[in-house]
């Protein structure tokens, strides 16, 4: 049985600082997925340099196969240790699962791991061993899909402290809110904008410390199917519909032509909703067979931009509540972000000459820049991405 991993983080900075004290970095592999949460000392400029220094160093050091003793060691000998306080200058956690669900946890002095599976918080055997003078506890496991893993720094724990709460909020308290919101079957991104906003709050709105919360689901493969533009060759409008519609999971069709195409080909209706969520974004269209049918490059363009403002910004709970709207571009993009481990993109090349920008050259068709950007957003999405052209 193979996995995907989704991972999703987001991030609050202490009152008062610009960069965030902690750092998330995400590697994938050939056949395996690493995260890594790092946790700097203070707070600040010191503290994000830490925190990139160590959570860099762990996942390059993961990826290339090294040990988590060799790993402990380099950060050991490569960050120095506080003078007063005598501590290491970075916690960090280091998550991989391989495609084949097989995990492996290391912790160093950050908050434990909150496993869920099926309602409930898994407890796994650890061991605890020390590196170059460093406790360390690890955990290896069967990962399921379905399971929920999530890692937080300790500023996430401590929320509210002398604030709305005596004495923080605790990481039972964490535990007992993921079991509650885990049962509502958010996706990871939802679920991390969601924790990390209830942290925000219990902050009244100005941290105390940096709280970052990372979340990793494991899921089956989830394989979307869009196709978008006619071939170039008219002969091979039969090909191209056939081969999509022959390839598993779900079927996404993108511009108007292309509809017109496969309806074509199928011997089925097209037919258009008469709902307008939004005025500027046109409306979706219906075939038999076709889980999403949407205008072209207008709705391509807003959904680029909804998945451009995720990867770019600390998408919180309204980003979320925008996505959820009944409208083609809002769809595709959840659709994209929450309902897909796999895209596969079946693309026309014809060149529509309503779409062509004077100053470009002749062979540059806009919708093909959008579905190139498309396939660069998903990747960095941590989707795998195919293309076919005809």
């Amino acid at each position: 049985m193979s996995v995907h991993i989704d991972v999703a983080w987001k991030s609050l900075n202490k009152k008062g600082e610009e960069l965030c004290g902690d750092k998330v970095v995400t590697v994938r592999t050939a056949d395996s997925t690493i995260a890594v949460l790092a946790d700097g000392l203070g707070s600040g400029v010191k503290a994000n340099i830490l925190a990139t220094l160590t959570s860099t160093i762990c996942a390059t050091m993961v990826r290339e196969g090294a040990s988590v003793a060799d790993v402990v060691s380099t950060i050991v000998n490569t960050l120095p240790v506080c003078s007063v306080r005598k501590v290491a200058y970075a916690t960090f956690s280091i998550l991989e699962i391989k495609d084949s669900g097989e995990g492996y946890l290391a912790e160093f002095d950050n908050p434990f791991c909150i496993y869920i599976r099926d309602g409930k918080r898994m407890e796994f055997k650890c061991e605890y061993n020390e590196y170059s003078g460093k406790g360390v506890y690890e955990t290896r496991f069967q990962a399921l899909p379905g399971d929920v893993i999530t890692i937080v720094s300790d500023g996430v724990i401590y929320a509210g402290v002398g604030e709305s709460l005596n004495f923080g909020w605790t990481w039972e308290h964490v535990v007992k809110w993921l079991l509650n919101a885990t049962a509502l079957e958010m996706s990871a991104p939802r679920l991390a904008a969601a924790l990390s906003d209830t942290v925000n709050d219990l902050y009244m709105k100005k941290p105390g410390d940096d709280s970052t919360v990372l979340v990793a689901e494991v899921t089956a493969h989830k394989v979307v199917n869009m196709l978008a533009g006619p071939p170039k060759d008219k002969a091979d409008d039969e090909r191209m519909v056939r081969d999509y519609m022959r390839s598993p999971g779900k079927k996404v069709i993108c511009g108007g032509t292309s509809a017109n195409i496969v309806a074509r080909v199928l011997n089925r209706k097209i037919r258009t909703s008469l709902t307008y969520s939004d005025p500027s974004i046109p409306p979706i269209g219906f075939i038999e067979g076709v889980d999403l049918v949407t205008e072209g490059v207008l709705t391509l363009t807003r959904t680029l931009d909804i998945l451009q403002e995720y990867c770019e910004k600390d998408a919180d709970s309204y980003y979320f509540h925008r996505i959820d709207e009944e409208n083609g571009a809002s769809m595709l993009a959840r659709m994209f972000l929450e309902d897909c481990t796999h895209l596969k993109l079946f693309i026309g090349t014809a060149i529509n000459p309503a779409h062509q920008n004077p100053n470009l050259p002749a062979d540059l068709s806009i919708k093909l820049k959008l579905i190139d950007r498309l396939a660069e957003l998903m990747v960095k999405l941590g989707k795998r991405v195919d293309k076919t052209y005809y």
